[in-house]
This record gives C-alpha cells, sequence and structure tokens, in this order.
C-alpha cells in the first residue's frame, strides 16, 4: 500500500544434488507505466550458499523513506534480482517484478437512495497514508459535467478525515462521480462511485 514499506522475499532453489554458491545482485527503481525507470531506489548484493535440494528465502524491505520523493503519478515500482550460480561458466537467471502501489485514500458514502431532483449528501473521505504530514491538500470533484475544487486543511501523518458534498441530481439514471485529492506530497489519488438516481 502507498505509504507503507515494502517488503518482499525472494525464493531460492537449488534442485541438483550439488552444492551451489549464488551472488545476488539486486536493484529497484521506480518506474512509468511504459517501464521507463525514473529513479533508483535500492540496490544490494549478497552470496547465499545452497546445499544439494535446499531453498532459502532473502528478505528485501525498501522503506518508504526511500521511494517516496521518486514515486510517480503511476505507483509503479520495478524490482530485478540478478542471480548468478558460481563457478558454473557464468550461469546467470534474471527474475523481474512490477509492484503496483495500492491506495486506500478516498471513500465514498452514499445514501441508500437517490431521488431526480432532490437534494442529496455525500460523505468522502480522505487520508495522508505517509509517515508525515502533508499540506495544500485539494479535492476535484467531478459530477454532471462540472468540477468543484475544494481546498482543505493539512493533515498530520496517517490522519483520516471527511467532508459533505451536496447535490440535487437533474435526470434519472446512472451518474458517474470521480474524486480527485492532490496534495504537496502525492497526486491524483482518485476515488468514483456510480449513483443510481431514482425516479420521483
Amino acid at each position: 500500500v502507498f505509504g507503507k514499506d515494502i517488503n518482499l522475499i525472494l525464493v531460492l532453489n537449488n534442485l541438483s544434488s550439488d552444492r551451489k554458491s549464488v551472488r545476488v545482485d539486486m536493484s529497484a527503481s521506480t518506474i512509468l507505466y511504459t517501464r521507463r525507470a525514473v529513479a533508483e531506489i535500492l540496490k544490494a548484493a549478497t552470496s547465499v550458499e545452497l546445499g544439494p535440494k535446499q531453498g532459502k528465502h532473502i528478505r528485501v524491505k525498501i522503506p518508504y523513506t526511500h521511494y517516496g520523493k521518486y514515486l510517480t503519478t503511476d505507483k509503479r515500482i520495478q524490482v530485478t534480482a540478478l542471480c548468478e550460480v558460481m563457478r558454473t561458466h557464468g550461469l546467470k537467471l534474471l527474475v523481474e517484478k512490477t509492484i503496483i502501489l495500492e491506495d486506500t485514500n478516498i471513500i465514498i458514502k452514499l445514501p441508500r437512495r437517490v431521488v431526480v431532483n432532490k437534494a442529496v449528501s455525500l460523505e468522502i473521505s480522505y487520508a495522508n497514508p505517509l509517515p508525515e504530514p502533508v499540506s495544500c491538500c485539494v479535492l476535484l470533484v467531478t459530477l454532471m459535467n462540472q468540477q468543484v475544487k475544494i481546498n482543505l486543511a493539512r493533515l498530520a501523518p496517517r490522519e483520516r478525515s471527511k467532508i459533505y458534498f451536496e447535490f440535487t441530481p437533474r435526470r434519472v439514471g446512472p451518474l458517474q462521480l470521480q474524486v480527485d485529492f492532490s496534495c504537496d506530497k502525492f497526486s491524483h489519488v482518485k476515488g468514483f462511485v456510480t449513483i443510481a438516481v431514482a425516479p420521483a
């Protein structure tokens, strides 16, 4: 989840009946959705001794403080591990994983029934998932082809807050409400919901 430390496990298995020495070079970078690297956030190397038919786990931790300021709006991190079996004329194995961090910031609560031409109030809650305060908070609400910009107070670390948004639907049928939350530390955290508007 965005704002938390990332914990990974690399599993190495020796399927042969011979002892193996493996060198592991690990790296991680924040990337765009096109897989283009933005910034390297981890570089580490270790060596592992594997007995016959033995498996071992290598734990990797990427703290939020290492990746937070380099993350793009795509919220993607590419992790690679180059495993080289020593004394085997350069036998290598490359393991790659793309991590997409999830947002849990926006929660939209609707009343049980929404009726045309009758005012309705929605609860929109938003959060700062980071271990540091955020300021310049803005909520952009898009509904019925109109946008409303709401300036919000700063949020303390891990703080959740909420506002109430009132509107009057003018037609029966599905309505899409989209919420976009931005601040000085991250931007474009989105939430959306489809509202079923009933006849009066």
